[in-house]
């Protein structure tokens, strides 16, 4: 794992016309470069260029592959997945003839899908009937005993079950019942007196009526389950039969893609192609050799090293390994971190589970999580296209290391699911929270609070370290030595943290009377408000703007001001916002607690469920307010001290891009 974002390489290259095809291929079979516009290069080289307008349009073959997928989903067949693409395969789309093919396949489809619909309707009806029946919700339904004057009883069957209903003739009579839903009246009356219906005044055979009918019902429900289920099966064997071409068209079609959007990048001029991109250093190797070999060694390829260009234009790659993929998400999710600077990935890990291990710490129940994780991982590399769940599959794989976490302080603080059934290896954080841990190393709540701020003050440090590297790579020294996240203001926190400890020390009473606090809190607020006007005519030495004596006073002083409120109040609530931490883990225990209480309470399997119920309830509500405050934590607490966020995502072209675009 790399501590820093990965050294790029910007990738210049011009290569003979008739062989840009071939380098086409090898870029996206590498697909490792990440590409830049042409009309991004100096002017004077994109007067010489041209575009060439696509053979294909890309969005015909996006369509045309979507149609295939929507195919191969109503056969329950997976859709390929990038594993199955392969650049030698590659040919020229015959649209029409995929056109063909597809419309061929979908005519085949149209009368099963139609007997399919017809299948559902009817199950749906037949089951809502079922379901007021059994919930004696007998106002839903129509129900009436009569006789047909003219007409078959099995057309006037076959009409009334279109909408879900059933006709149904009492053994040794000339009598029938017709069940329907009572919003079809509307509909179901016209078709009755069309069969010349007449309603029966029997009134002890109405009230049978329902009770006769059930079975049929239940039957007609199982019929109507196996046909749907046949329909089914005579869908899948269609598209089935059909899978190996389906397949070779929607490869074909998203080779065609791809290799399409990377020519989009592409410029001309009579007989040549010129390209751009980024590559990661560690990569340079590869592709040049790959660009050679594939144009024939008529190639002209020039590399420009990231120093060279503007930091905000270098895209930025994190490698990080796949177990720490949950975290690398958390990082994704807020955004891109600068190019050259330090890969936050470790020390959010680190910080998160420190922080969830803190709040949610309880052998038995983070066992319950690692489980939940290792069992919702191994579903979904059981099946790599299944959909994401309500648990994902980030979250399954993070639930597995939160669990981890969770166990690991459950067994410092000596909590299995709630009780104390092995000496805790640090201290008892029910006992402590209860107020009965006399002599132990921490015997109340000032102690946990008192752990969680120290823990804060660990946490902003680390982040106003990482700032510090950070701004040594990128060579930015003033605001390394005067800016409120550099030297200056972990100086100033610093100073907050001796005198805010002294006066907890002094029981209350007083802060610490040393004689170099005033003049070293004096002289860093003159540095700050010096740094303005540093910052000012650094600018125009570099030919930045100049400003009236007037407006840059004052822009120096609000500036000045706001960093001085950001310090002094900021740093404190950043630190005191580590409470939280305690407040969640307090309310862990206390949970615990009442459940035990209530559980004792009741005597058998009564208090056993009780038990069991609040560590259910625990674990879900706890351990998601536990996970959103740990993100929390990281993002506002955590990110906001070295984290600018300002970074360009590296987006390589290649055969496992997940879309047709990448911009």
């Amino acid at each position: 794992m790399n501590l820093f974002t990965r050294p790029m390489k910007l990738l210049t290259a011009v290569v003979l016309e008739q062989t840009s095809e071939a380098v086409v291929k090898a870029l996206l079979e590498l697909g490792v470069l990440d590409f830049v516009h042409i009309n991004k290069l100096d002017p004077q080289q994109m007067e010489k260029l041209s575009s060439r307008p696509s053979s294909v349009n890309r969005a015909n073959l996006e369509e045309m592959r979507k149609r295939v997928e929507a195919l191969l989903r109503q056969g329950h067949l997976d859709i390929p997945s990038s594993e199955v693409l392969d650049v030698k395969k590659l040919e020229k789309p015959e649209l029409e003839e995929y056109k063909r093919i597809l419309d061929e396949l979908t005519s085949n489809l149209l009368t099963l899908k139609e007997k399919q619909k017809e299948s559902n309707q009817q199950l749906m009806g037949l089951e809502e009937m079922r379901r007021y029946i059994n919930e004696n919700k007998g106002e839903y339904l129509d129900l009436r005993v009569g006789e047909i004057t003219h007409g078959k009883m099995e057309d006037l069957g076959s009409k009334l079950a279109v909408y879900g209903g059933l006709l149904d003739q009492i053994p040794s009579t000339v009598k029938y019942i017709c069940l329907t839903l009572r919003r079809d009246v509307s509909q179901v009356d016209p078709l009755l007196e069309k069969f010349g219906w007449v309603e029966s005044s029997d009134v002890e055979l109405q009230k049978k009526a329902i009770f006769l009918i059930k079975g049929r019902l239940d039957a007609e429900h199982q019929k109507a389950l196996q046909s749907r289920t046949e329909v089914e099966k005579a869908v899948d064997a269609v598209v089935k039969q059909q899978q190996s071409q389906l397949f070779t068209i929607w490869s074909n079609l998203r080779l065609n893609e791809l290799c399409d959007q990377i020519r989009s990048y592409f410029a001309y001029t009579r007989n040549t192609t010129l390209f751009s991109g980024w590559v990661p250093s560690d990569q340079a190797d590869r592709v040049r050799d790959a660009i050679l070999e594939a144009s024939e060694g008529q190639s002209v390829i020039e590399w420009t090293n990231a120093t060279e260009v503007p930091r905000q234009e270098v895209p930025v790659a994190i490698a990080s390994p796949k177990a720490l993929r949950p975290f690398q998400n958390i990082v994704n999710n807020y955004s891109t971190p600068e190019y050259g600077t330090v890969n936050p990935t470790i020390f959010v890990m680190v910080a998160y589970l420190s922080m969830f291990g803190l709040m949610f710490a309880d052998v038995g129940q983070g066992l319950v999580l690692l489980l939940v994780g290792l069992l919702g991982s191994r579903s979904y590399k059981k099946n790599p296209l299944k959909p994401d769940g309500m648990l994902s599959r980030n979250v399954t794989s993070l639930l597995v290391y939160l669990g981890l976490s969770s166990m690991v302080f459950g067994a410092l603080f000596g909590s299995y699911f709630g009780l104390g059934l092995f000496p805790a290896l640090w201290f008892n954080y029910e006992a402590a929270v209860a107020g009965h841990a006399e002599g132990a190393l921490v015997h109340d709540v000032y102690g946990i609070l008192g752990i969680t701020i120290k823990f804060g003050i660990i946490i902003i440090y680390t982040g106003l370290f990482l700032n510090w590297v950070n701004l040594i790579r990128k060579r930015a020294f003033l605001t390394l030595f005067l800016d409120k996240n550099g030297l200056i203001g972990g100086l100033l926190f610093g100073i907050g943290l001796y005198m805010g400890f002294g006066f907890v020390g002094s029981g209350y009473r007083q802060f610490p009377q040393a004689t170099w606090i005033g003049p070293v809190i004096t002289l860093c607020l003159i540095l700050l408000f010096v740094r303005g006007f540093l910052s000012y005519f650094l600018s125009v030495r570099r030919g930045g703007p100049k400003h009236e004596v007037g407006k840059l006073l004052l822009d120096c002083v609000m500036e000045w001001l706001v960093d001085v409120l950001e310090i002094f109040t900021g740093y404190m609530s950043n630190t005191l916002s580590f409470m939280r931490v305690a407040g969640l883990g307090i309310a862990h225990a206390s949970l615990m607690e009442s459940f035990k209480m209530l559980s004792s309470m009741v005597d058998g399997f009564g208090g056993i469920g009780i038990f069991i119920l609040g560590n259910v309830l625990v674990i879900v509500l706890e351990g998601l307010s536990a996970g959103i405050q740990s993100l929390r934590l990281n993002y506002y607490e955590f990110f906001s001290r070295y984290f600018t966020g300002k970074g360009v995502a590296y987006e390589p072209v290649g055969l496992n891009t997940t879309s047709s675009e990448k911009r």
